[in-house]
């Protein structure tokens, strides 16, 4: 589990593809600190687990469903990635619980600035829009962010100078990709919302035990 709060812009260093799996080598600067193998860390807001080590630069595989529904596979070598190490019990929850697990990806708009008011704005899938609402909680590129404005095929968030200054978002353009985690809490009252209003029996809707 992350919390959206990124720790360090990465550097992609290396990429190794396969037929069905991409090695990526990153620069990671203080996200490597203390890692070990086995280790989960979100790379643009992808879980991934470290596979291989050398002092700070560390080395995650991405197999084809993870490079077809995320943005890393557009990755080069010299791509700047936003990476966190995932949440210790215990540690303050300063985002809001992002669980690695991208729904969708979507398209830069345009990046406005008006003196400090910086707004991003992303479009997407319906699918996506759907389990979004005004000022609730939405990560972008593994950025934990509020909406400022939910719409039927897009968003739009705020930006303050530190973010652009510590993480990828700052570097974005019209047409670029990135990649979309809704607030859990919203995708589980949505499906189950769903299933009521079709009618599913409440013996149906309960868990197996």
């Amino acid at each position: 589990m992350f919390t959206g709060i990124v720790e360090a812009m990465g550097e992609i260093s290396r990429i190794e593809r396969s037929s069905d799996l991409a090695r990526l080598v990153v620069d990671a600067g203080v996200a490597a600190e203390g890692a070990k193998l086995g280790d989960s860390i979100a790379v643009n807001g992808c879980c991934l687990t470290v596979t291989a080590i050398d002092d700070l630069r560390l080395s995650f595989e991405a197999v084809a469903e993870t490079l077809a529904r995320t943005n890393l596979g557009m990755l080069t070598p010299g791509s700047r990635v936003n990476l966190e190490r995932s949440v210790l019990a215990g540690q303050r929850l300063d985002g809001h619980v992002v669980q690695g697990h991208i729904d969708a990806t979507g398209e830069v708009v345009s990046l406005e600035r008006n003196g400090d008011d910086v707004r991003l704005e992303v479009r997407c899938g319906r699918d996506f829009s759907d389990l979004l609402v005004d000022k609730g909680s939405v990560a972008i590129d593994g950025v934990s962010l509020t909406v400022v404005r939910a719409g039927r095929d897009g968003f739009d968030v705020a930006l303050i100078p530190h973010t652009l200054a510590v993480t990828t978002l700052g570097r974005r353009r019209p047409g670029d990709r990135v990649n979309l985690e809704a607030d859990v809490l919203g995708k589980y009252v949505k499906k189950y919302v769903e299933r009521v209003l079709a009618g599913v029996p409440a013996n149906d809707r309960r868990p197996a035990t």
